[in-house]
């Protein structure tokens, strides 16, 4: 089985009944469709953002040689014990990416070693951080710090980033993230941001706000239905679903972010859902299904990932990007997903 094949493009289907994830799982037992999407959380959403470089073109293809894998550019995975962060450090190892051996976790894990890729990795827990993290940037001076750690840390470790002034990139969702915004802003330091790093999945992301934007209102009066499957150790509501839903309200749909239906017990996952059984751990199934006023006509979105290679090799292709722009001296900003994929030089 292909893990993280994508399927199919997320499917529209005309006059059909209402449905939910069952009546799709024969389509979940073959390769996996799309996952998922959010660059901003908690309902607010950023618009594309068109790049505009002042940079020579000799000048950019100089930066571009020199963000190759393996010239200098060094990445430290915060919540490198966790299944996300090791297959960050698997596909950042796989691309020559130099791993720093340090990493940021809980108190519990405080003086833990994790061994990924032959490399052996010394986990710290909170205290001391600003003086580990300092000492890791002073020796390594192109470090790019990676996110994936738990909702309730986003904020501190975004404040101490900034603090320290270090670049990073955020795959962590949850938090608060009107305050996350706002701490790196203030800071003016490079940064990534996107709870969804999969770059197929952002470019159907795209698509919506596109839709949104050129017709507001379109679906006005019409219901809608979200449904989301994650492994159970996913707390909160997926950043991706409430990124498509907000498209949908500026498409006129009424839906409060409350109503999304979670999906985490993995009996239900096979059975309802149709996740494949060695996929329960990590996968990621959306359904969006919306319905007229009259219910004469139905619209259904759907994108399915199993594992969690599309995110970590989005998020090497974000640590790449963030290198280049500040190679560039490109402005001191938050980017996202979108300027990723605006950017090209994907591997």
């Amino acid at each position: 089985m292909a893990t993280n094949g994508l399927m199919a493009s997320s499917s529209v289907f005309l006059h059909r009944p209402r449905i939910a994830f069952a009546s799709r799982t024969n389509q979940a037992s073959g390769k996996c469709g799309k996952g998922r999407v959010s660059f901003m959380g908690i309902g607010t959403r950023r618009l594309p953002v068109i790049l505009s470089m002042t940079a020579t073109a000799e000048s950019g293809e100089e930066a571009v040689k020199s963000v190759l894998p393996g010239n200098g550019v060094s990445i430290m995975v915060n919540g490198c014990s966790g299944k996300m962060g090791k297959a960050v450090i698997k596909a950042a190892d796989s691309a020559g990416v130099n791993i720093v051996p340090i990493s940021f976790g809980s108190a519990g894990e405080d003086g833990q070693r994790v061994e990924v890729c032959g490399k052996e990795i010394t986990v710290h827990g909170p205290t001391e951080r600003e003086k580990v993290l300092s000492s890791v940037f002073e020796k390594h001076p192109e470090l790019i710090a990676v996110d994936y750690t738990i909702p309730s840390a986003v904020n501190d470790n975004a404040e101490l980033y900034s603090k320290v002034g270090v670049p990073f990139v955020m795959g962590t969702t949850g938090g608060d993230r009107n305050k996350l915004y706002e701490t790196v802003e203030k800071a003016k330091i490079y940064a990534v941001i996107s709870p969804q790093m999969g770059k197929q999945v952002v470019a159907f992301l795209a698509a919506m706000e596109i839709m949104a934007e050129q017709f507001p209102g379109a679906f006005s009066g019409y219901s809608l239905d979200v449904m989301e499957s994650h492994q159970a150790s996913k707390l909160d509501a997926s950043g991706t679903a409430k990124a498509v839903i907000s498209c949908f309200q500026e498409l006129g749909v009424s839906y409060d972010m409350d109503q999304i239906q979670l999906i985490r017990d993995p009996k239900q996952q096979v059975e309802m859902v149709g996740v494949p059984e060695e996929h329960i751990s990590g996968h990621a199934f959306h359904l969006y299904h919306l319905t007229s006023p009259d219910e004469t006509v139905s619209f259904e979105f759907q994108h399915n990932v199993c594992g969690r290679s599309i995110y970590a090799e989005g998020t090497v292709d974000a640590v790449l990007f963030l290198a280049k722009k500040i190679r560039l001296k490109a402005d001191q900003r938050i980017y996202n997903m979108i300027d990723v994929l605006r950017e090209g030089n994907m591997r």
